[in-house]
């Protein structure tokens, strides 16, 4: 979930969550603050792409507008999809190991098509700097530095399947896989691993010898 904006904007995106949409008198009442309030707050909100409005046709005086969130807006609510996809991996694990396999394998083609189309034609440094980027927007909260040897440390600090890898090593196989397909020049070593107790999975990537 994304920063929420702070109190009365978050609740205001509430509203209109449950409502779909409303007008800026009905919001006032709904928070119990004024018109003119609800109406800066929605100026901000605006303003930041999560709120959106249409005119009301048919209307009497003035032109009325009836407020609705954006789809940018989503980010700011719970969702549960990486525990409904843990779960559904370890059921599919439960049911049919090899099935299971063949998903990751997938999902690692699909991984390692998207990465090589952002890394090509990149140099070896700037390469693991984007590769460290896209495993940071997958979710793994990842960092990368430069060792004094020119060879590169990178971690990762969360695993959003870890309970799938604490039941089979197929997840731990295909990412250091990824990795290796990605970067292919280069060599890679998994240092530290979650499941060794450690509380990072972290690899050292360096130039392979020529």
């Amino acid at each position: 979930m994304l920063d929420a904006p702070p109190g009365t904007r978050h609740q205001l995106l509430d509203v209109l969550k449950r409502r779909g949409e409303a007008r800026a008198e009905e919001l006032a009442d709904a928070l119990g603050v004024t018109v003119s309030a609800a109406r800066q707050h929605l100026a901000a909100l605006q303003g930041s792409g999560l709120v959106g409005h249409r005119e009301l046709k048919g209307a009497p005086g003035r032109p009325k507008h009836v407020y609705h969130l954006t789809d940018a807006a989503e980010g700011h609510f719970p969702k549960s999809y990486d525990v409904l996809a843990t779960e559904l991996l370890q059921f599919v694990g439960d049911e049919d190991p090899a099935l299971l396999a063949r998903v990751f394998e997938r999902r690692r083609q699909a991984r390692v098509g998207r990465a090589l189309l952002r890394l090509d034609g990149l140099e070896f440094d700037d390469r693991v700097r984007e590769l460290a980027a896209i495993l940071d927007e997958e979710g793994y909260l990842a960092s990368f530095e430069r060792l004094d040897d020119g060879s590169y440390h990178v971690q990762e600090h969360n695993c959003a399947i870890l309970g799938v890898a604490q039941m089979t090593d197929i997840p731990c196989v295909s990412e250091i896989d990824f990795l290796r397909d990605a970067m292919p020049d280069a060599t890679i070593e998994r240092t530290a691993h979650m499941l060794g107790g450690q509380h990072v999975c972290a690899y050292r990537v360096a130039r392979a010898p020529r």
